[in-house]
């Protein structure tokens, strides 16, 4: 496999509506609250209008400071801790390392936000990829 011991970091954030097959997206040089408050806002954007939200996410830091703006359509579900199986775009990110970033040494800084932005493009295209990695039995009594 290649090797290469150069460090650099791009954060995909990402959020799926598997009822209507729908996505947001960033890719961002950092994770934290700042980059957070803009793929609420992005979100936010997404969501049908006249709609509500519910957006599951972990206890990342940068998903519970105090500093998050949350959008009037957006209600935010912390999960519990050490729950990943809980967690649907658990199951997005491994699919994504698998199928679409696994394995690469990149030229450049913009070669990586490139590739995360190419993959989740292409997953996101896939109306059926994102309802079936993304759809939770749990889900589907909050929708009935």
């Amino acid at each position: 496999a290649p090797r290469d011991t150069r460090y650099k970091w791009a954060y995909i954030f990402g959020a799926v509506c598997p009822a209507r097959a729908t996505t947001a997206a960033l890719v961002m040089p950092r994770a934290d609250t700042s980059a957070m408050n803009a793929h609420l806002a992005e979100i936010a954007k997404t969501v049908a209008p006249g709609a509500h939200a519910v957006l599951v996410m972990d206890g990342a830091g940068w998903h519970n400071s105090s500093a998050l703006h949350i959008p009037d359509n957006i209600t935010i579900v912390t999960l519990p801790p050490y729950a990943p199986e809980l967690n649907p775009v658990e199951n997005i990110w491994a699919y994504l390392r698998a199928n679409c970033l696994a394995i690469t040494v990149f030229d450049s800084y913009a070669d990586i936000v490139d590739r995360c932005c190419n993959a989740w493009n292409a997953f996101a295209n896939d109306l059926e990829r994102v309802r079936s990695i993304a759809t939770r039995e749990y889900a589907k009594a909050v929708n009935a």
